[in-house]
């Protein structure tokens, strides 16, 4: 089989790894390109420096992780990632949706603030706030995993949510949630990590989740 196109990412990024992932459950393949950051991303080949970046051989380019994860994902329709139909695929957009900005966003701020110290002005100030907002967004995710009998987002089977939202989770459990926040608060969450990120399709692509024993605590200085 021919690769789909060129993919510009590196591994470790959680974008890279859904998209990846949408390729192995698909059935698909692409070239993951050696990548360099600041180096490889430069215009005008890659808009706005972002990364990851897709090219197919025509020429036809996307930029972002999801818009290209669920790109893949509707080239094989019957690997059902996005759904079995309009009311499934309105649903897996909307948990696409709150799993990248309620779920991801305030995890990734803490973890440039607080680990790869990106944001050097960063305070707790702001750490608190992205807390509480994450923390309000797990809950209302666990309460909707633990109706679910399937422990999946939509359906019985993996879609492109499950995949973007473990993801985030793998993030959030690098920053936010300890190990009694897992094991007890936000449980039904950190199961469906667990069911995701097992599928032997992907296991591969996230390795080690590099969890924290206990929330990230700010630090001046």
């Amino acid at each position: 089989m021919a690769p789909i196109g060129k993919l510009y990412g590196h591994p470790h990024q959680p974008q890279t790894k859904a998209i990846l992932s949408a390729v192995a459950i698909s059935g698909l393949e692409i070239d993951l390109l050696p990548f360099e950051l600041g180096i490889t991303n430069i215009p005008p080949e890659f808009p706005l420096a972002y990364v990851p970046t897709f090219v197919d051989d025509e020429g036809f380019k996307l930029i972002k992780g999801t818009t290209t994860a669920r790109y893949v994902s509707a080239l094989v329709p019957k690997a059902g990632l996005l759904g079995h139909d309009v009311k499934e695929t309105a649903q897996i957009d909307q948990w696409v949706h709150f799993a990248g900005s309620e779920i991801f966003v305030p995890a990734a701020n803490i973890y440039a603030g607080m680990v790869t110290k990106d944001l050097p002005t960063f305070t707790e100030e702001q750490r608190k706030y992205y807390q509480e907002r994450a923390e309000r967004s797990l809950k209302f995710l666990d309460d909707h995993l633990a109706s679910r009998s399937s422990g999946l987002l939509v359906n019985d089977s993996l879609t492109i949510a499950d995949i973007i939202l473990a993801t985030a989770v793998q993030r959030v459990g690098q920053t936010v949630c300890g190990a009694k926040e897992r094991q007890e608060t936000y449980r039904h969450v950190f199961a469906h990590f667990e069911k995701v990120t097992n599928d032997e399709r992907i296991k591969h692509l996230f390795g080690e989740p590099e969890f924290v024993d206990e929330a990230l605590a700010f630090k001046a200085g």
